[in-house]
């Protein structure tokens, strides 16, 4: 069975960072993932020399949203900002030939009635201009969350399926997100396919933190709390490109993605 299994790398040359762990496909941000400020291409030449880049080497490339974006926000002050730089990511994601553009789920106010959080997407999908696939991620915890437990996951999609655009929009699942968020891996992807119909990409990442801890800490794949077989599983039954999140750099991420294919290839 072979899955192109990538890694999350720095934004200065994505095209360099792919060749480096010998894969063809990675993730990375654009500008500052804490700030309200708008993306930025750090690659010599810019967004066009970094697409003609990807391209000539086979390389594809995914963006992964500032975590500042939470569209579902009830607080004008925080919704309108995420909007915007939600658009302006995607459209520095097109102009780099991006596959995707991975955006958190968000949430709500701990008083605040989820089903706000749920139209308020429907709402950012309807407003954005999508270029690029635009991938809702799991998240592993946060008060009134959209997008930890399987049952907001299926009222989140449920709303966004009432937007114009949203043939647009696909999943991403992370590993580590799912398992601290309560979501038992033997069964995520059957359950989260049943939900979505899809599994656009995978965040392969292990966990510093215990089952339903709602802490979101990667760990290095095999040295966390999850077993590495359920990890190995969640692949093999997903089918959808691999990206790592994990800590180290090309050589620890290259072992992390040789161990994975020598796994998958025993049955």
């Amino acid at each position: 069975m072979t899955i192109r299994i990538g890694a999350h790398v720095d934004q200065t040359d994505p095209v360099a960072e792919a060749q480096a762990r010998g894969t063809t496909l990675v993730q990375h941000f654009l500008g500052d993932p804490q700030s309200y400020k708008g993306p930025q291409v750090l690659y010599p030449g810019g967004a066009e020399a970094l697409r003609a880049a990807a391209g000539e080497a086979g390389v594809d490339l995914y963006v992964h949203a500032p975590y500042m974006i939470n569209v579902a926000s009830t607080n004008n002050r925080i919704r309108i900002p995420s909007r915007k730089l939600l658009q302006q990511h995607m459209d520095a994601a097109a102009e780099i030939g991006a596959q995707g553009l991975v955006v958190h789920g968000g949430h709500v106010g701990d008083a605040d009635d989820p089903a706000k959080g749920f139209d308020n997407w429907r709402k950012a999908v309807e407003a954005t201009d999508i270029k690029v696939p635009l991938l809702l991620e799991n998240t592993a915890g946060g008060g009134n969350a959209m997008a930890r437990r399987l049952d907001r996951i299926a009222l989140l999609w449920e709303a966004v399926q009432q937007a114009e655009g949203a043939q647009d929009v696909g999943f991403c699942l992370d590993t580590c997100h799912a398992w601290a968020g309560g979501i038992p891996l033997t069964e995520v992807v059957g359950r989260i396919r049943e939900i979505t119909g899809r599994i656009d990409l995978v965040h392969l990442n292990d966990s510093r933190d215990d089952f339903d801890s709602g802490a979101d800490r990667h760990a290095n794949l095999g040295s966390g709390r999850i077993d590495p077989d359920e990890l190995v599983a969640v692949v093999r039954e997903a089918g959808a490109p691999v990206i790592s999140e994990t800590p180290g750099g090309a050589a620890q991420h290259r072992a992390e993605a040789l161990w994975v294919q020598q796994e998958l290839a025993k049955n």
